[in-house]
């Protein structure tokens, strides 16, 4: 691979207009989604037509800009009080993805911090740095793409699990953003992705990426690792995700914590890829952060087709947090973080 020429954006700015490729959609249509306001970003976010943490930091800094869309050409002057409380919802969205909340907190804040006088300068304000949000993370990834590349040998193996590709950013991914990398520098790399119970975004969107970008990818169901890893050589697991407690604890798609025993048993290093913007210090461990329940007709039915007994209990946890204990190196745009788990450095405070 020559170019990232292939790899899809899963979302843009454009008109003063928010776009979604819509992920629900995923491999067999691709549907264009133009977001006209908080409300439908809220509830493309809550369907997962647009998913993955640094994707859903980006959409959440253009949903600020949605709901000031009357600001434009206003003379009155902001009020930001009452400004953050209609963007709440937005914030709640989805709780467990810390990008959301931090993207729309950081744009907010500069904004107010540049002092505009009127609702037009203040909508101008928060543009750039939404946008600025955007180009940060298309950076971010490269950085994550360029320092995990040199855990890859000249040939590798790596298994993954759900999407943190380009997809789930707005660059060429993490975890995927790794792989992407290693290829454009010539090496050989295979992927084996796991298909992502219950909503298949390693089957539907992982596999569709790599296919894209011409990278090797054979897929197989959440419960084959740990036998594939018994069977073959496996180089590293490489997964993205959504929050990372202080001490290292990552949450990420449910399926991760079981993948990441798997490896250690099977001595096979387990490397999370993530920005740093995903590092939540405010939360010691990964007890605290919270994990979101879906719906249980996304466990017992795929479509129209029920795939259980009506009446059946469902546990549906979206995330579940792998102990930081299992991590062999958490993958970051300013570095790579080996444990003992220590953040400041990576984070500038050091």
């Amino acid at each position: 691979m020559n170019e990232f020429s292939q790899i899809p954006r899963a979302l843009w700015w454009e008109d003063h207009r928010l776009f979604l490729l819509d992920q629900t959609r995923l491999p067999s249509e691709e549907i264009i989604l133009e977001i006209q306001s908080p409300a439908q970003l809220i509830a493309a976010i809550q369907r997962l037509a647009v998913r993955g943490a640094p994707a859903l930091g980006i959409a959440g800094a253009y949903g600020v800009l949605l709901a000031a869309a009357g600001w434009q050409h206003s003379q009155a002057s902001p009020d930001w009080d009452a400004f953050e409380s209609e963007v709440q919802q937005l914030r709640e969205a989805r709780p467990t993805a810390v990008n959301l909340r931090w993207a729309i907190d950081r744009v907010i804040r500069i904004a107010r911090e540049s002092r505009p006088s009127s609702e037009e300068q203040a909508y101008q304000s928060l543009e750039k740095e939404a946008i600025s949000i955007h180009e940060d993370d298309q950076q971010r990834c490269q950085k994550i793409g360029e320092y995990g590349m040199g855990l890859l040998g000249e040939s590798a193996t790596v298994i993954t699990h759900c999407n943190a590709g380009a997809l789930a950013t707005g660059g060429i991914g993490t975890a995927l953003g790794v792989i992407y990398s290693a290829a454009m520098h010539g090496k050989q790399v295979r992927v084996y992705a796991d298909e992502t119970r219950p909503l298949l975004q390693g089957a539907r969107l992982t596999t569709w990426e790599l296919q894209r970008a011409h990278i090797p990818v054979t897929i197989m169901t959440d419960g084959m690792s740990a036998s594939l890893m018994h069977q073959q050589h496996i180089d590293c697991v490489i997964v993205g995700a959504d929050r990372i407690a202080n001490n290292g604890d990552t949450a990420n798609k449910i399926g991760t914590y079981q993948l990441a025993i798997a490896a250690k048993a099977h001595q096979v290093p387990f490397y999370v890829a993530a920005p740093t913007s995903t590092v939540d210090q405010s939360l010691p461990g990964g007890d605290d952060i919270p994990i979101e329940m879906r719906q249980g007709d996304e466990v017992i039915s795929w479509g129209k087709i029920k795939t259980a007994p009506a009446g059946v209990g469902v546990y549906s946890p979206a995330f579940d947090v792998t102990p930081a204990s299992y991590i062999s190196a958490i993958i970051t745009d300013t570095g790579i973080a080996y444990p003992p788990f220590n953040f400041r450095k990576f984070l500038g405070e050091d």
